[in-house]
């Protein structure tokens, strides 16, 4: 499949900062992680390149980089193809955030001020009204930033460091299930995560956080089961819904 994008991104990549290696490799990323590069899909270095007005070798490396991360993998005669996301990769992912994410809600209800509790209040506000508002995957894009910024909070620059890998794995998770799932139990969920964070609940935050990524976990492999008639169906149903509220 030859690579594609609308024209109108306008300005070469290169244009702008921080380092053009990290700016490819970002950009990549992101079209995956938002099904512009579906799984299965095949990319070639030199049209990327020539697509984003930028030597082939800030594209090697990103490629590089976004395999060894598990977004690509390499094909016999086929080259460097988007990897498949599908149930058995979910359970790895909640394998390891659900003890990562409970410590992390701990921490959260030890450490967080009452600026980032502020912030964190607001997130939430926008998530939930987005979710009511039927712009679902505005919802689910503002709940992943929820689990970041719950990270954030814990004051431990070695967990985020270990957490920053996973969290593009879990944007890349919500963005295939967005379409079949109901963001408002989710909102729920971390509303309720909020509240023991706020009141210094650390036991509670940390068995919430757990309980939440339980289940999500379920949710997921029912929804990353579905057949791509179902998922393409219900995809379609979600932008007619999303098309009608804006």
């Amino acid at each position: 499949m030859t690579v594609h994008r609308p024209a109108a991104r306008g300005t070469a990549i290169g244009d702008t900062h921080p380092s053009l290696r990290e700016r490819v490799y970002v950009e990549l990323r992101e079209r995956i992680i938002e099904a512009e590069y579906p799984a299965g899909m095949r990319l070639v270095e030199r049209e990327i390149a020539d697509e984003l007005r930028v030597s082939r070798v800030p594209v090697r490396e990103a490629m590089q980089r976004l395999e060894s991360e598990g977004f690509l993998s390499v094909q016999p005669r086929r080259g460097s193809v988007v990897a498949d996301f599908g149930p058995e990769d979910a359970e790895h992912l909640f394998d390891v955030r659900e003890n990562l994410e409970g410590l992390a809600a701990r921490l959260a209800a030890r450490h967080a001020s009452p600026a980032q509790l502020r912030d964190l209040e607001r997130l939430l506000a926008r998530a939930r009204k987005a979710a009511e508002s039927g712009r679902l995957r505005e919802a689910v894009s503002l709940n992943a930033d929820f689990h970041r910024q719950i990270v954030e909070l814990s004051g431990n620059p070695l967990l985020v460091d270990l957490m920053a890998p996973l969290d593009s794995r879990l944007r890349r998770l919500f963005r295939l299930t967005s379409a079949q799932s109901d963001g408002e139990p989710m909102c729920g969920a971390h509303e309720r995560l909020y509240e023991a964070v706020r009141d210094r609940d650390e036991d509670g935050a940390e068995a919430l956080a757990r309980a939440h990524v339980a289940d999500t976990r379920a949710s997921a492999a029912r929804l990353l089961a579905a057949s791509p008639e179902e998922a393409e169906q219900a995809g379609t149903e979600q932008a007619e819904a999303e098309a009608e509220a804006s």
